[in-house]
C-alpha cells in the first residue's frame, strides 16, 4: 500500500492543539516527527464525514519564498551562515534549511526545494510570473496575487477551505481578514494566505527621550537653567480650544481603572496662544518657556500632577495634546545645553530622515496629533465615515490642515535639520549624540537604543501615550475629544501561493502546499512560525512550555539562549534575528508576544502603558469586523477588482507617484511639510483637493474603490 499523510478535520485539529501551551497530544498524527509517517490505517478511527487531504510522505514542495532578501529566506545564506553558525545545538551551513523550516519539513513530512531568488515580493513574482510552472509556491503582492489568480494561475483557497480548518476559523474569527483576500465577489476565491506582523494591536506609537522631559517639568519650584536659547518664531496656532473644558476618561495612574480627567481653558488659557502672545512681545527664553509650561500643567489640570508634571506626557495617566505637544517642542529646542550640553537639539527626528518609507511615519504622526482619519490606512488613504461611505483622506482639507500645522513645526525648527533638507541621518545615530527627542515608530527596534550601549545609564528613551486629539467618529456633530489610534495591526499586502501550473495534476504537490498553508494558522503553527523550534522555548520539567499572558493569552516564553543569541547575533533587533537566523516570521500570523519578550525594559514600561490604556477602552482604534460604526470598521488590506478596473486606476498615476511611501519615491505630503506648496496653482488646502479629485483622478479612483468596497459588503452579508 502506498504510505501516504492524511489530514483529516479532526486530526489537524488534534494536531495543532495547544494543550496548556506545551507540546502535542501523545495521539499518533503528522506531528509526532519522529514517528514514521500517518498511515491510512492510522486514521481508520477518523470519522468518515471528516474531510481529508491525502499525499505522499516525502512529497516535494518547490518554494519561491522569504521575507525581502538572501538573508531572510528559507535557508541561510553565505553571510548570515558564515562558515558554520550554531543554534539550539546544531550547526548549520550555507544552503541549510534554518531551524524553523527543518521543523516544518518534520512535522509535516514533505520536503522543500528552495528556489527563492531574493527579491522583495514585488520582484521575486516578477521573476517567477513566466515560469510558474517551475514552482509550487510563489510569494508576492495581494494584488498582484489576486490579478494574477483570477487569470487562473493560483489555486483559489476558498474551494479547500473545509479541509483546511484552521485557516478557515482564523477567517471566521476575523471578518475583515476575510474580506481583505477576497479576490472575486462572485465565487468568494481567495488566491493566497495572508501574512500579519502581529494582528489586532497597535504597531505603531510616539517614542521620547523621557529624562530630558523629566529634567525639563519635574521638581518643586521655578525652572533654572546655566544656559538656554530663545524662541523668536510663532508661526503654529492652537488646536486645542481656547477657552471653556475639555474632560477626557483617562487611566488611573496605577492603570487599574479609569477616572474623568479634565482640560480647564477658562483657569489655563491654551498654552501655545499663551506663548505667541508672549513671542509678539519680544523673544521668549526657555526658562521662560519651560515655567511657563508647568504653570500652564498645573493650572490646567487643577495640580493634578504634582511636581511630577512629566506623567502629562509620559505616564500611565497621560492625556497630552497637540499643542501641549509643541510647547513641550519649543522647550526642548530652546533648552538644548540643559538637556545635552550643545546648543543644538532636534524635537522630531524619524528613523531615516532621508528615506521616505520613514519620512512618511511624521505623516503618520500628524494624522493622530490633529485627528485625521486615513492617514495611517491599511490601504492607500481610505477609511469610512460614519455612515458607511468610503472617503479618501487625500480628498480631505484636513489632510492638508494637519500638513501645514507640521510645516509651521519645520518652520520654527521643530522637526530635525536633516528631515527638512533630506540628508542622512539616522535615529542609532541621533539617539547615541543626544541629539534627538520625539519620534514615531515601532517599540521594539528602536527602544532597543537603551540596551546597546547608545543611551547611558539614567537615559531613556521609550514609547508614550497616544495623544488626545478632536476625532469626528460621527457620534458627536462637534467632534470627540479622545485618544485613537489607526495605527492597527491588520492584513500585510504580501502572501503566498500555490502554483496552478506547478503542482499541475499532482494531487500530492497541492494537498500537500494546502496542508502546510493550513498549519501556517494552527496554534502550534503559529508558535512554530514565530518562535522557532522547541530548542528556543522554556520550558517545564514536564516538557510543557513555561508561559505568561499576553494580550489576554497564555503564550510561551523565549529561552535564555535564544535571548543571549538575540543579542550576540542581531544587537537585540528581533526581527533581523528570527528571519535571519531562525527562519521564523517570514509571513503567516507573526506572533507579537516574542517580539515583546525582546523589547528593553524601557520599551516594555512605555508600550504596557499603551497596552493598558486599550485593554480599558482610553485608546479606540480600528477593528477588524463590520462594526455598526462603520468609522471603526477597519478597511480591507485589498478590495476585490476587475481587470478593467485595475487598469484605469493604473491610469491616474499621480495618485501613485505623488503619494508614494517608498525609498528613493516621491510623496507630496512630505514635500510640503519640507518646502510648503510648491505645486503651479495650488496654495490652500482646496486647492490641494481640487487638484487630486479633479486633474489627477482622485473623484473617479475613489468611485471605482467604492464600487469594489460595495460588492464585497454583498458578498459578506450574503455570507
Amino acid at each position: 500500500m502506498k504510505k501516504t499523510i492524511i489530514v483529516s478535520l479532526v486530526i489537524m485539529l488534534a494536531l495543532f492543539a495547544f494543550v496548556g501551551c506545551g507540546k502535542s497530544s501523545s495521539t499518533i498524527t503528522v506531528a509526532e516527527t519522529s514517528s514514521a509517517p500517518a498511515t491510512t490505517e492510522t486514521t481508520a478511527a477518523v470519522k468518515e464525514e471528516a474531510k481529508t487531504l491525502e499525499y505522499a510522505a516525502g512529497t516535494v514542495l518547490r518554494t519561491a519564498t522569504g521575507y525581502n532578501s538572501k538573508k531572510t529566506g528559507l535557508t541561510f545564506d553565505a553571510e548570515v551562515a558564515g562558515e558554520g553558525i550554531t543554534l539550539g545545538g546544531v550547526t548549520y551551513h550555507s544552503g541549510d534549511f534554518k531551524p524553523t523550516w527543518v521543523e516544518v519539513q518534520n512535522i509535516l513530512n514533505i520536503k522543500i526545494e528552495d528556489k527563492y531568488q531574493g527579491n522583495s515580493s514585488s520582484n521575486e513574482l516578477k521573476y517567477w510570473k513566466e515560469r510558474l510552472n517551475e514552482i509550487d509556491i510563489a510569494y508576492g503582492n495581494a494584488s498582484e496575487l489576486t490579478e494574477l489568480g483570477e487569470a487562473g494561475s493560483f489555486v483559489d483557497l476558498a474551494q479547500y477551505l473545509d479541509y483546511m480548518p484552521n485557516f478557515k476559523a482564523y477567517l471566521e474569527e476575523n471578518p475583515i481578514v476575510r474580506l481583505s483576500i477576497t479576490g472575486n465577489t462572485s465565487t468568494g476565491a481567495i488566491y493566497f494566505a495572508p501574512y500579519f506582523d502581529g494582528v489586532n494591536d497597535i504597531e505603531r506609537m510616539p517614542l521620547m527621550r523621557t529624562d530630558m522631559l523629566e529634567k525639563l517639568l519635574d521638581g518643586e519650584g521655578k525652572f533654572t537653567a546655566a544656559k538656554s536659547g530663545s524662541i523668536t518664531v510663532a508661526e503654529y496656532e492652537p488646536y486645542m480650544p481656547t477657552s471653556g473644558k475639555v474632560t477626557i476618561e483617562t487611566p488611573t495612574a496605577d492603570g487599574t481603572s479609569t477616572f474623568m480627567l479634565t482640560k480647564d481653558y477658562d483657569k489655563a488659557g491654551n498654552i501655545v496662544a499663551k506663548m505667541n502672545a508672549a513671542i509678539a512681545k519680544g523673544a521668549l527664553s526657555g526658562v521662560d518657556a519651560v515655567n511657563m509650561l508647568r504653570d500652564y500643567i498645573d493650572t490646567a489640570y487643577n495640580g493634578y500632577y504634582g511636581t511630577k508634571r512629566s506623567n502629562l506626557f509620559a505616564g500611565q495617566d497621560a492625556a497630552w495634546d497637540a499643542d501641549e505637544m509643541v510647547a513641550l517642542l519649543r522647550c526642548v529646542v530652546a533648552n538644548a545645553y540643559t538637556l545635552n550640553g550643545t546648543d543644538s537639539i532636534q524635537g522630531l527626528f524619524s528613523r531615516e530622515d532621508a528615506n521616505l518609507s520613514r519620512q512618511i511615519d511624521l505623516i503618520r504622526f500628524a494624522g493622530h496629533l490633529f485627528g485625521v482619519r486615513g492617514v495611517e490606512s491599511r490601504q492607500d488613504y481610505l477609511y469610512f465615515d460614519a455612515d458607511g461611505s468610503l472617503k479618501d483622506a487625500r480628498q480631505d482639507t484636513e489632510l492638508y490642515e494637519a500638513v501645514n500645522r507640521m510645516r509651521d513645526l519645520a518652520l520654527e525648527g521643530l522637526i530635525s535639520k536633516s528631515f527638512i533638507e533630506g540628508q542622512t541621518e539616522k535615529s542609532a545615530t541621533i539617539i547615541e549624540n543626544d541629539i534627538g527627542f520625539l519620534s514615531y515608530d515601532y517599540n521594539q527596534t528602536q527602544t532597543i537604543f537603551n540596551n546597546d550601549g547608545k543611551l547611558s545609564e539614567g537615559e531613556v528613551y521609550r514609547a508614550i501615550m497616544v495623544p488626545v486629539a478632536r476625532w469626528y467618529d460621527g457620534t458627536d456633530p462637534n467632534g470627540v475629544y479622545m485618544r485613537f489610534t489607526e495605527s492597527w495591526r491588520s492584513v500585510k499586502t504580501t502572501g503566498w501561493s500555490i502554483s496552478k501550473s506547478g503542482v499541475g495534476s499532482d494531487t500530492d504537490k497541492l494537498n500537500a502546499a494546502l496542508v502546510l498553508l493550513d498549519f501556517a494558522y494552527s496554534e502550534r503553527g503559529q508558535i512554530l512560525l514565530s518562535y522557532g523550534p522547541d530548542v528556543f522555548i522554556k520550558t517545564n520539567a514536564d516538557g510543557s512550555y513555561v508561559t505568561f499572558n499576553f494580550n489576554g493569552k497564555e503564550m510561551p516564553v523565549i529561552a535564555d539562549e535564544t535571548r543571549a543569541k538575540l543579542w550576540e547575533l542581531a544587537g537585540g533587533n528581533y526581527t533581523n534575528f528570527a528571519r535571519q537566523y531562525l527562519g521564523s516570521t517570514l509571513h503567516f500570523v507573526k506572533s507579537q508576544a516574542f517580539e515583546f519578550q525582546c523589547t528593553t525594559e524601557a520599551g516594555m514600561l512605555g508600550a504596557g502603558y499603551i497596552s493598558n490604556a486599550i485593554a480599558l477602552g482610553t485608546i479606540k482604534h480600528p477593528e477588524l469586523a463590520v462594526a455598526d460604526n462603520m468609522w471603526y470598521t477597519s478597511i480591507p488590506t485589498t478590495l476585490p477588482t476587475t481587470t478593467v478596473e485595475t487598469a484605469t486606476i493604473q491610469g491616474y498615476t499621480e495618485l501613485t507617484t505623488k503619494f508614494a511611501s517608498s525609498s528613493n519615491q516621491f510623496n507630496i505630503l512630505v514635500d510640503m511639510v519640507q518646502k510648503g506648496y510648491t505645486l503651479d496653482g495650488v496654495a490652500s488646502e482646496a486647492d490641494m483637493v481640487n487638484r487630486v479629485t479633479n486633474e489627477w483622478g482622485g473623484k473617479q479612483y475613489l468611485k471605482i474603490k467604492d464600487t469594489q468596497w460595495s460588492r464585497l459588503l454583498k458578498f459578506y452579508e450574503s455570507l
